[in-house]
C-alpha cells in the first residue's frame, strides 16, 4: 500500500497517470543527471513554486540478487538513496528516489514527479523533456553493449582423442 504523498488524490475532473506510465517517467528521471534536470527545468517551468513535504535525506537500501538471475535470494549488499517529497504551489504533490547522495537531483525528480502528473504539463515534458532524456540513455546503453560485446572473449575446451 503507497501513501498519499506518493500516490495523491486526483482532484475531481483531473485524470491520473497509470502507475506503469509513473514507473517509467520516473526510472527515466532517476536515471538522468543533475544538470539535465536543471536544464529541463528552466526550459519547462521556470519560476515554478513548491514546498518540501521531505526535504531531501539520505538512507540506505538492501539490494537483492538471484541466483543465476532466476534462482534463490540473497542479500547483495547496501546502497545509498536520497528521498524528497515536494507539492507544487497548486496542490501537486511529486516524489523522488535516487540512487546516491545527490539531494539536489532528489529534489529535481519530486518536481518533475509532481508536474507529470498534472494534465496540463504531462503531454509537453513527456515530450520535451522525458522523452529526449530517454533517448539519450538508450543511446548511451547501446554505446556501452557495444564497447562490451567487443571485449568479448569465447572460451571452449578442447579434448584430446581417446
Amino acid at each position: 500500500m503507497t501513501s498519499s504523498a506518493e500516490s495523491p488524490s486526483p482532484q475531481p475532473g483531473e485524470a491520473t497517470p497509470n502507475v506503469a506510465l509513473r514507473r517509467a517517467w520516473l526510472a527515466v528521471l532517476a536515471r538522468a543527471g543533475t544538470e539535465e534536470l536543471e536544464l529541463g527545468l528552466l526550459h519547462s517551468a521556470p519560476g515554478l513554486r513548491y514546498v518540501f513535504l521531505r526535504r531531501p535525506e539520505r538512507g540506505m537500501v538492501m539490494l537483492r540478487g538471484r541466483v543465476g538471475g532466476t534462482g534463490d535470494s540473497f542479500n547483495l549488499g547496501e546502497a545509498t538513496v536520497t528521498r524528497c517529497t515536494v507539492r507544487l504551489a497548486d496542490g501537486g504533490v511529486g516524489s523522488g528516489h535516487v540512487l546516491g547522495r545527490d539531494r539536489r537531483k532528489a529534489e529535481l525528480v519530486a518536481v518533475f514527479d509532481a508536474l507529470l502528473q498534472e494534465p496540463a504539463y504531462r503531454a509537453t515534458l513527456e515530450r520535451d523533456v522525458v522523452a529526449g532524456l530517454r533517448q539519450q540513455q538508450q543511446a548511451r546503453r547501446t554505446e556501452q553493449a557495444a564497447a562490451t560485446g567487443a571485449s568479448k572473449v569465447e572460451f571452449f575446451t578442447m579434448v584430446r582423442g581417446d
